[in-house]
This record gives structure tokens, C-alpha cells and sequence, in this order.
């Protein structure tokens, strides 16, 4: 189903791949192998938005990347890389934030993100996505991975809770830019 209905996600806990959901899927690699990845401050902020309303939230990754594990700091998340089996990792997680894993909103893009998607409650897909992976969202987000998806899959979390929790969890634009408001 396409995210242009814009529907709420009813879910307590978000969990996300990086590569292709945080960032557009593209990395730079220097002479020395430093890879580097652009990413959203609009992601961010709603990452922010969704600790501050308590929901739990999770980045996995298959691949053990230093850039993984600087974002994760910057958005002061959990993270787990290096992953072979990213459901079981996701079931452990999910397990100890004491979530059923129906009510986990899983964003993924790729077949390393199929098994996690066929456990939980919210499976979502960027655009652009696998063939695999759009077959297996519930919802199909709008924006596209590096260019706000977290932010909308925040959003709909947040639309979802009773009284519209994201007038509550702050406000949608930045008004400073300190580190915690321009993640």
C-alpha cells in the first residue's frame, strides 16, 4: 500500500535498517576506504521526537561500519551491526524493551531486511525499495531513504498515540540548533 494516504502506524516501538532507509543507498569511498554517507537532519529530528515521546528505537545493520555507530551516538539510539541474523537480534531487542513484536514498526529496504519484516506488526518499505521488500510492507512510505522516510515513518508513530503526540513531543521544525534539536 502507498504512504500517500498518510495513515497512522500503531506501533510502540520503531526499529530501522541504516543503509537505504537513513541514507539514500549511495556511499562515497575515499583513496583510504573511509566510506561516508549523507543523511537527513529531518531524520533526525524525528528519530528526536520519537525518544522524547518514550518510544523505544533501533537501528540494525548487517555490515559493522564506524559511520553506523556515529549516527547512532549523534541520535543517542540503539544500535546492532555485524548481524547475520538481523530478526533474531530484532526478537532479543524487542524481547527486552518488553514490545510484542505486533507492535513493531520495522523500515527496511532490502531482502536483508525480509525476515524482520515478516515479524512484526508494521512492516514498512521505502520507495525504490526491492521488489521483495515492497511486497512485504503493510505501507510504503512517500520519501524516499535519506530524504526524510524516518521522519515520516516518526511521524505517523506519533499521529498514531492519543492526542496527536507530536504537537506533544515538540515541534516539528527546529527553532535552535543545538545538538539534541538538529540531530
Amino acid at each position: 500500500m502507498s504512504g500517500s494516504d498518510g495513515r497512522a502506524i500503531h506501533a510502540r516501538a520503531v526499529v530501522t535498517d541504516f543503509d537505504g532507509v537513513h541514507t539514500d543507498d549511495t556511499a562515497l569511498v575515499d583513496a583510504d576506504g573511509r566510506e561516508l554517507v549523507r543523511v537527513s537532519r529531518s531524520d533526525g529530528m524525528g528519530v528526536a521526537l520519537l525518544r522524547r515521546a518514550g518510544i523505544p528505537f533501533l537501528i540494525l545493520s548487517t555490515e559493522t561500519d564506524g559511520v553506523v555507530s556515529a549516527r547512532a551516538r549523534k541520535l543517542r539510539v540503539d544500535v546492532r551491526q555485524g548481524l547475520e541474523d538481523k530478526a533474531a537480534a530484532l526478537r532479543d531487542w524487542a524481547d527486552g524493551q518488553g514490545v510484542p513484536l505486533a507492535d513493531v514498526a520495522y523500515l527496511g529496504n532490502d531482502v536483508n531486511d525480509l525476515a524482520c519484516l515478516a515479524i512484526v506488526g508494521w512492516p514498512v518499505a521505502v520507495p525504490g525499495s526491492h521488489p521483495d521488500v515492497l511486497g512485504a510492507a503493510r505501507i510504503v512510505l512517500d520519501r524516499a531513504g535519506g530524504d526524510g522516510a524516518v521522519r515520516e515513518l516518526a511521524e505517523r508513530v506519533l499521529r498514531s498515540r492519543a492526542g496527536g503526540a507530536l504537537a506533544g513531543a515538540g515541534a516539528s521544525t527546529p527553532s535552535s540548533s543545538s545538538s539534541e534539536e538538529n540531530p
